[in-house]
């Protein structure tokens, strides 16, 4: 199988233009490792015909809901399942307090149940590399209030390397992410308009060369760029897009 990289949810936080909220899934270099699980992503995992029980690493960018908050439904759906393989879910500092803090407050007394398969929880810290199911992980801080680190990522995997920035406003920790990446992932949350804690495509045109990143896709979307994404000199996302990094 060649290395792809699937956008099973490219919209934001709010579901616009009906997009699944951020999740993509890399696959064919042996492990299938999600970068991001928002609270859609169970749904979109089943829509586009990606196992849930195939999953075997989730790799998060920070600790917002529409980025972490299906992973509580990606562990119910496997014990419902009698999934056996364990989980990993590597993340910011703090990764499991909050997902199963969350869990408790969606499923009182699911983090006590006794299930076949062992999540087993990973904190990234800046900069160093970090062994994901295979992949090579590193993180870089960014600019987003999420109430831990937020992170753009750098994954190492299957001999093809994928950058994805997560929510951020520009920060030249992208350059570094982005380098000779065979794909970044980046968000285009508006058109034009500077939002604090948020990247906006005018920003990411003009940045482009100095990220040098073979190829560019936008996503976490919002309605202004949604309206304008026929104007961009990128692709744009959509939910279901496989991209073939080979």
């Amino acid at each position: 199988m060649s290395v792809t990289l699937t956008f099973l949810g490219s919209g934001d936080a709010f579901g616009s233009g009906g997009r699944f909220q951020t999740c993509l899934a890399l696959r064919g270099g042996g492990a299938t490792i999600l970068l991001d699980c928002g609270a859609s992503s169970l749904t979109a995992l089943k829509r586009f015909g990606l196992p849930p029980n195939d999953v075997t690493a989730v790799v998060l960018s920070h600790l917002h809901g529409d980025h972490f908050g299906g992973v509580p439904f990606l562990v119910l759906d496997g014990q419902f399942s009698r999934r056996t393989a364990p989980l990993v879910v590597a993340g910011p500092p703090g990764v499991r307090e909050r997902v199963e803090r969350t869990m408790e407050a969606l499923f009182p007394g699911s983090t006590r149940v006794e299930r076949r398969f062992t999540v087993e929880y990973v904190e990234l810290a800046e900069g160093a590399p970090t062994v994901v199911a295979g992949a090579t992980v590193t993180a870089f801080g960014v600019e987003h209030a999420s109430g831990a680190p937020s992170y753009a990522l750098r994954v190492a995997y299957g001999g093809r390397t994928v950058a994805y920035s997560g929510d951020t406003e520009w920060t030249d920790a992208l350059v570094d992410a982005a380098r000779d990446a065979d794909c970044f992932a980046c968000e285009a949350y508006t058109f034009d308009r500077k939002l604090r804690f948020h990247l906006d495509y005018a920003t990411v045109r003009a940045q482009a060369d100095r990220l040098g990143a073979r190829r560019i896709v936008l996503t976490h979307m919002g309605p202004s760029m949604l309206e304008r994404r026929g104007e961009a000199d990128f692709e744009c996302a959509e939910d279901g897009l496989v991209i073939s990094l080979d």
